[in-house]
């Protein structure tokens, strides 16, 4: 397969998670995992993974959910991760080799321009990885192709930021002393792209897939996988959205915000860390062939 390239189709993503974002994630994998396993945990219940079957993970990042596609088809079969980041690949296949999966591979591609084989695939899954494509139905009719006739699709993503706290709070938080601009389009490539779960059918049904259905998931998620709060406060700063806004921002402005943040999320503060809600899609379809 070829290299994902930083010209043409998501070239402004490529670029992204080939830089600090990449790195960024590779450094908080652990957490990170920890956090977002319960939504891995749901994609695969409703994969229903077989010995022997080839899956391909879309946007698989450090690779916890093609490893445990991987052990669930076992050595007879294939887990392919598939991503646009470098860094994130380069974990991801660091990984399977310490634990021994051998079916586990991992190439640098772009989903939506890849030319994967015909029919190659009994299902594709994702968790959180596919709502990032310039042109959703150019990518999900890609991946249609690729997939077995009756071949299952199975992904989870996020519903709109209002019923994610675990989002929404830092966020509000953080705007007393900082400005956060809102995407001009809610529809443009990013994580609430999605957040419209009757657009998500649309596309989908436009690209060659059939049986879509639409799967509300909320849960209460530990935040960075139950840190302290402090530890959970800092966690929010470096990811979602007010990451970006406080990449240059004095350290004064920091301190401002992070008091702010966790001002906002004592009393979500647990044993177990800090618990918020979440919602996400869990979108299950078939191949039509």
């Amino acid at each position: 397969m070829q290299a994902a390239s930083s010209s043409g189709a998501n070239a402004q993503m490529t670029d992204y998670w080939n830089g600090s974002a990449g790195e960024k994630w590779v450094r908080l994998e652990a957490i990170l995992d920890e956090q977002l396993s319960p939504f891995g945990e749901a994609v695969l219940a409703a994969a229903r993974l077989k010995v022997g079957e080839h899956i391909l993970d879309i946007g698989c990042g450090c690779g916890a959910t093609t490893l445990d596609a991987a052990r669930s088809v076992g050595s007879a079969g294939v887990a392919t991760g598939v991503d646009i980041s470098r860094p994130m690949l380069a974990r991801a296949a660091a990984r399977a080799r310490t634990l021994g999966l051998g079916q586990a591979r991992f190439e640098c591609a772009d989903a939506q321009t890849q030319p994967f084989p015909s029919a190659s695939v009994d299902a594709v899954i994702s968790r959180f990885g596919v709502m990032f494509f310039d042109d959703p139905k150019t990518a999900f009719t890609n991946l249609a192709r690729t997939t077995k006739r009756g071949g299952r699709l199975v992904f989870v993503c996020w519903q709109n930021i209002a019923a994610n706290p675990w989002m929404a709070l830092p966020m509000m938080a953080a705007m007393q002393h900082i400005t956060i601009d809102r995407p001009i389009d809610p529809n443009a490539p990013g994580p609430m792209a999605f957040a419209d779960g009757e657009r998500v059918r649309g596309i989908l049904a436009n690209a060659g897939w059939t049986g879509i259905n639409v799967h509300p998931l909320e849960l209460q998620v530990s935040v960075g996988g139950g840190l302290s709060l402090a530890e959970a406060a800092d966690f929010m700063m470096e990811l979602g959205p007010t990451a970006q806004p406080l990449k240059d921002a004095d350290p004064a402005t920091r301190e401002r915000v992070r008091g702010a943040i966790m001002e906002a999320i004592t009393p979500y503060a647990t044993n177990a860390g800090v618990r918020l809600g979440s919602a996400a899609w869990v979108i299950t379809a078939r191949a039509a062939g």
